[in-house]
């Protein structure tokens, strides 16, 4: 499929045009950012393995009724995706207390919750993503009451089926981050960004081994290997159909940390 002009640049991935007004191509960089962008990496092949997890998952939710943006992977780095106009909140769904609700409230890392929490954030960098409450949501228009009824549901639901997922392959889902938007063929709501160690906190079920980002938060090393762990669990890792080939990643290239 053709690549149009880009219409987009985040942190993690590149929104292109195409040929059809209501897709677009989302490529999937390699670039590493934490704390708010404030330390930086690039990690050769991280994007491909990110595209790769997240069209699994997604494909996978779609089977079970949840609706997203996937079309399908186009190749290593790419994949054909509804345009959504993106409501501009992270909704943070958390099973097990570690990171930020750690430091925030003073709870003990690894204490596990009777039932998921979700938190909500409000997209925008500059402002370090803060949290938000339901009110704010309402008052300033990002989503209308029904709106966000539907779309908690839909974490809980997604949650549910993720925790099954990774259950079964030996990985406790602490948490995740999930964002949706507006589809704009129908204006319908649907999950959309990705899913992947990049936006999950996963742990080996055993060890408690971090499996995602938080091993280029913490200086932990071993990233691609991690999530190259989640990938062989998942089963996807040496897929040979669509131009994905075995590879072998390199370490991280110059972190830099800002001063503030």
């Amino acid at each position: 499929m053709k690549k149009g002009k880009k219409l987009y640049e985040g942190k993690a991935k590149i929104i292109f045009a195409s040929p059809d007004k209501y897709l677009v191509i989302q490529h999937f960089k390699d670039d590493a950012t934490a704390y708010n962008n404030q330390k930086r990496a690039s990690i050769e092949g991280k994007g491909i393995l990110n595209n790769r997890i997240s069209e699994h998952i997604f494909s996978s939710l779609k089977d079970v009724g949840i609706e997203n943006h996937l079309i399908k992977r186009l190749n290593m780095r790419e994949q054909l995706i509804n345009l959504v106009d993106i409501i501009p909140i992270e909704f943070v769904v958390r099973n097990i207390v570690t990171g930020s609700l750690t430091k925030r409230l003073g709870i003990e890392d690894g204490t596990i919750l009777n039932k998921p929490l979700i938190e909500f954030c409000y997209k925008n960098d500059n402002l370090g993503d803060p949290l938000v409450a339901r009110e704010h949501i309402y008052a300033f228009g990002w989503a209308s009451l029904l709106e966000l009824d539907f779309i908690t549901k839909q974490c809980l639901r997604i949650n549910d089926f993720l925790q099954g997922l990774f259950k079964g392959i030996g990985i406790k889902l602490v948490d995740f981050k999930l964002e949706f938007g507006k589809r704009k063929s129908d204006g319908k709501i649907i999950l959309a960004d990705e899913i992947s160690p990049d936006t999950c906190r996963l742990w080996d079920a055993n060890t408690d081994k971090k499996l995602d980002k938080d091993r280029f938060r913490k200086d932990l090393g071993n990233i691609m290997e991690a999530y190259q762990e989640v990938a062989k669990r998942l089963g996807i890792l040496h897929e040979q159909s669509n131009n994905i080939r075995p590879i072998k990643f390199p370490k991280p290239t110059e972190v830099k940390i800002k001063k503030k």
